[in-house]
């Protein structure tokens, strides 16, 4: 069926297209903090290359306040951000637990509520098993 689109426009006469969102129940964010540049992009490229996850958005300059034995600790992070499948979440956990330098790794899914069909189906097509 052809996708609808919807024209709005602001009252400054700035008009984009919206494509209707579908609902994306089968895919999540995963949210995965660590210490440096060079373990996320091992960490992602290890994730992308497995087809674990269609994408891995590296967001450097984080820090962290949090307890560790007892104590009231701060450090430099960078967060992870994948887009995966949900059928996808264990071999993903056991990949970064493998490759993790953290004793206690921060793995975080949340699930997806809606995307942009053509968005859905590369998310799809990225992370299909060949």
């Amino acid at each position: 069926r052809p996708l609808m689109r919807q024209r709005h426009c602001t009252r400054f006469r700035i008009c984009i297209t919206l494509w209707p969102m579908k609902s994306a129940q089968k895919f999540a964010l995963i949210l995965v903090t660590v210490p440096n540049l060079s373990t996320a992009r091992r960490l992602a490229k290890l994730v992308l290359e497995a087809r674990l996850a269609a994408c891995a958005n590296l967001f450097p300059g984080l820090e962290s306040h949090y307890w560790w034995h007892g104590k009231l600790e701060r450090s430099g992070e960078l967060l992870v951000l994948l887009k995966a499948r949900t059928s996808n979440l264990e071999s993903l956990e056991r990949m970064i637990l493998a490759n993790h330098p953290y004793d206690t790794p921060e793995i975080i899914t949340l699930p997806l509520g809606k995307g942009t069909s053509r968005y859905l189906a590369w998310l799809n097509e990225c992370t299909a098993t060949r």
